[in-house]
């Protein structure tokens, strides 16, 4: 079975550098949930905590993994503490990924964040840099580990060969914009064969 990934990231700062690691040609339907303009967190915040962590739980749950995109202010980001101990709590895949060295829609890059997920202690968790790590072709390498890592016991859900060394080519996807900017993606990846 292919698994489901739950992106948490700083809306308001980091779309700009978030979509660029949707729209790589990695991944394909980006417009698939109409959720783009962040409505669904903008509702939910008016709603209050309780109504975001719904959400959350919610968007998490048919997920193996999370990956939190690292930007410089995502560690301070309301509700990532949240989603990352929700993440650990659900026994999910956890990885994290540097995007601060994708440009923003003004072409400047931005200062390497804290690791929000060290700042929780949460020390078990791999890092990348999407840029310095290729994120491009590694990406669901990055991902089968993540489940390896959570659930030791469970076997190869993705190949890491061909199809993630050449790209980790993703099929048919079904994007949904999560409160606070998390983003669930259900993804199809080239198994490589």
């Amino acid at each position: 079975m292919v698994p489901k990934v739950y992106f948490a990231f700083h809306y308001q700062r980091d779309i700009w550098r978030v979509n660029q690691v949707r729209n790589c040609h990695v991944i394909e339907g980006v417009a698939a949930a109409g959720f783009e303009d962040g409505s669904l967190w903008e509702e939910a915040r008016k709603k209050g905590d309780t109504v975001i962590k719904k959400m959350i739980d919610e968007a998490m749950a048919p997920t193996g993994v999370t990956a939190v995109l690292i930007g410089s202010q995502t560690a301070n980001r309301e509700f990532v503490e949240y989603e990352i101990r929700q993440a650990k709590k659900l026994k999910k895949g956890l990885i994290g990924i540097y995007i601060h060295q994708l440009a923003d829609r003004n072409g400047k890059t931005d200062t390497k964040g804290e690791n929000p997920i060290a700042k929780y202690g949460i020390s078990e968790m791999k890092t990348y840099d999407w840029v310095r790590n290729d994120g491009y072709n590694n990406f669901g390498k990055w991902v089968e580990e993540a489940i390896q890592q959570a659930n030791p016991k469970a076997g190869k859900v993705i190949g890491a060969g061909a199809g993630a060394a050449a790209g980790a080519v993703f099929g048919p996807v079904g994007v949904i914009l999560g409160a606070l900017g998390g983003y669930f993606l259900g993804n199809e990846i080239d198994k490589g064969e």
